[in-house]
């Protein structure tokens, strides 16, 4: 029986060049994900104290109760 030999032809590939990317590793993620989380929780934190504060100076008690609702889920620690 005889051996079979296997030929290999190169062909240069002429279509469109592929570039690939690099996947962003799962710390840096987790930082970013983290610190974008913790300065939403600040800005949301910082624009209902306002909002308590002004309801405060006008005095209107509806408004401040309400707003009070949505403070007291930030600070409930």
């Amino acid at each position: 029986m005889k051996k079979e030999k296997v030929n290999y032809l190169f062909c240069p590939y002429d279509g469109k060049v592929l570039n690939a990317r690099r996947e962003i590793s799962f710390e840096i993620r987790l930082t970013s994900r983290l610190i974008l989380d913790e300065l939403c929780f600040n800005w949301n934190k910082k624009m209902l104290e306002e909002k308590i504060n002004q309801s405060i100076q006008k005095g209107n008690k509806e408004e401040f109760a309400s707003v009070r609702e949505e403070y007291m889920q930030y600070i409930w620690e």
